[in-house]
């Protein structure tokens, strides 16, 4: 693993390689501040719009693939981090054209599909037509590990994108493209493997370090995230892709029997992780045609190399089939779409001349906020008590900062600590600008933005949808002082709505483990400070608790034995902060 980078500011990497795709494709513009590539507006018939996106990382997908006969736009996240919902609205509603629809596929992990999801929902609620297709191709971890979770989307969702997209440019409807997309998931098999994990610009070395592979091993099914896969072996390169080609099509293995491939075309596509030579995927392609052939009889009828999604410098590469079936759509196949030309500098098709020549400066420069006013609710606090138990609390999670990554390093990628202090630190410098109203709704309505803007990821994803949620309860209250009970009746509201968008229960080592039992005392007895301590106390009872959902599931080893759950024990902090010293005395009047 090397740690050298040229750009070692993460941030700064990511929009100056955002800024170099309009550079290298003149169709292409940037929308800078929500780290969004879009299709320049042109004069040529109105389409299906189709989005995508995720942790930045993985380039060329997926800014790289926004162009003609594409991606309408992509939205980016920080590196290994899915990008907000709010960068994702953006994208939907104002920069690309909404007139026949907009179809979004996201990649199967949980902060892509909670940012995107409520994303989309947004954008449902304001009036625009917009289908959402989760693509999950990875069979690097089983059945059994992978739960509730599913499959993780990996390379195979390239040949999505591709498909859909050339689809929507020959004029093809909404709900078709949303069909032939699924189709395509659900016809798909991808594993991976890597000499070795990578190292993140920005990031401390010595953890990373001490998961190193030995020289001669390699890590079969390994994420596109660092995640580990099904385990590691000393094996050279025919042994390997035997053990590839077997995951992905040994019916007898029901841990990942995901699909049967028995199409008469397969495609077969190979992708470089993004440190492999070209010399050398060029070896490795034929070895695996070569064994799809002599022990699975698979002849592809279409060979695609090369470098389409990445895990930043990658030193390994991914196999995925595509099982070609009938699209049921009386036109084009599998085959013809993907055969189709598309103008992106992400896919093989280079850029027309006439593209060059025509100099085209179009942009798309529509507000990027939302035109919804707030109206005062007449639920009243004491905004001085307010201020000071909510100015505690955030400054109790920004101490606990380098706790929680630490945890979240043993269990995770090590980003919840920095997320949730990110989160606490803009809000703080929020409130202390912006002096509080005293009525409930506007309170917590100007500080949702702010949390949407500042937190990316899992957590961010569900902080914002509680909070969205949270304050949609507000509106149904009569005015008069919230109360703690009344407050618990909102929560409760707002416990709900989460849990239309993600599985999490108390029991699946989450924040959601800290968050209920928070709600359920607050609802029994009224006092914030036992609520805080139910919270507190279901934090610490996750450590030695398996994992059921997130990333956490796709981390190996015993570390869950050793640490909470970073998410549960940041949202406990809060609600220590926001107890307080004598809360029983205070609260009542809020």
């Amino acid at each position: 693993m090397s740690s050298k980078h040229f750009i070692n500011d993460p941030s700064h990497l990511v929009s100056s390689a955002l800024h170099s795709l309009t550079l290298t494709n003149p169709n292409v513009a940037l929308d800078a501040p929500s780290k969004i590539i879009y299709l320049r507006p042109s004069h040529g018939a109105a389409q299906v719009s189709l989005i995508s996106g995720g942790g930045s990382g993985h380039e060329p997908s997926f800014a790289g693939m926004v162009g003609p006969g594409m991606l309408s736009a992509a939205v980016a996240g920080t590196i290994f981090a899915s990008p907000s919902a709010e960068q994702v609205r953006v994208g939907i509603t104002s920069r690309v054209d909404t007139s026949k629809g907009v179809l979004v596929v996201v990649m199967n992990y949980t902060g892509d599909v909670l940012n995107f999801g409520m994303a989309v929902e947004k954008a449902k609620a304001s009036g625009v037509e917009v289908e959402m297709v989760i693509v999950g191709d990875d069979v690097g971890v089983g059945k059994a590990k992978a739960g509730k979770v599913g499959r993780r989307g990996i390379a195979g969702t390239v040949l999505v994108l591709k498909i859909a997209g050339a689809l929507a440019a020959q004029g093809r409807g909404l709900e078709e493209a949303a069909k032939v997309a699924r189709l395509t998931s659900e016809n798909i098999v991808s594993v991976g493997a890597s000499l070795e994990h990578v190292h993140v610009p920005g990031r401390s070395v010595n953890a990373e370090e001490d998961d190193r592979l030995a020289r001669e091993e390699v890590e079969i099914g390994m994420g596109i995230h660092n995640e580990p896969g099904s385990g590691r072996a000393k094996l050279d390169l025919p042994q390997l892709i035997d053990r590839m080609l077997a995951q992905l099509l040994d019916s007898k293995d029901k841990d990942r029997a995901f699909l049967n491939v028995n199409s008469n075309e397969v495609v077969l596509l190979v992708n470089n992780l993004g440190s492999v030579s070209v010399l050398e995927m060029g070896g490795i392609t034929t070895e695996v045609v070569a064994q799809l052939g002599s022990k699975w009889g698979i002849h592809p009828v279409r060979v695609i190399s090369g470098t389409f999604m990445t895990s930043l410098n990658g030193l390994g590469f991914s196999i995925s089939l595509l099982n070609v079936v009938n699209t049921n759509i009386g036109g084009p196949g599998m085959i013809e779409l993907l055969d189709a030309s598309a103008e992106v500098t992400g896919w093989s098709a280079p850029i027309r001349k006439e593209t060059w020549e025509a100099k085209t400066t179009a942009t798309r420069t529509e507000s990027t906020k939302e035109n919804q006013e707030v109206k005062a609710s007449g639920l009243t606090m004491d905004r001085d008590l307010v201020k000071t138990r909510l100015t505690t609390a955030l400054e109790r999670v920004i101490a606990a900062e380098p706790e929680i990554t630490r945890y979240d390093t043993v269990v995770g990628d090590g980003d919840c600590g920095i997320g949730l202090k990110r989160g606490a630190e803009s809000i703080s410098k929020y409130i202390s600008q912006h002096p509080l109203t005293g009525d409930a709704l506007l309170d917590l309505s100007s500080i949702i933005p702010i949390v949407e803007s500042s937190m990316d990821g899992t957590s961010g994803a569900l902080y914002a949808i509680f909070l969205n949620a949270l304050a949609n309860s507000l509106r149904s209250l009569s005015p008069g002082t919230v109360t703690p009970n009344i407050w618990a009746k909102a929560l409760r509201q707002s416990c709900d709505a989460l849990s239309k968008y993600t599985p999490a229960r108390p029991g699946d080592r989450t924040l959601v483990d800290a968050l209920y039992p928070f709600v359920d005392t607050l609802e029994k007895t009224g006092n914030v400070r036992k609520a805080a301590e139910a919270a507190r106390t279901a934090a610490d009872e996750t450590k030695g608790m398996k994992a059921s959902l997130g990333r956490s599931v796709y981390v190996g080893g015993k570390g869950f034995e050793q640490v909470p759950d970073p998410g549960a024990v940041g949202l406990a902090c809060f609600f220590e902060g926001l107890a307080g010293v004598g809360a029983e005395e205070g609260w009542e009047k809020i």
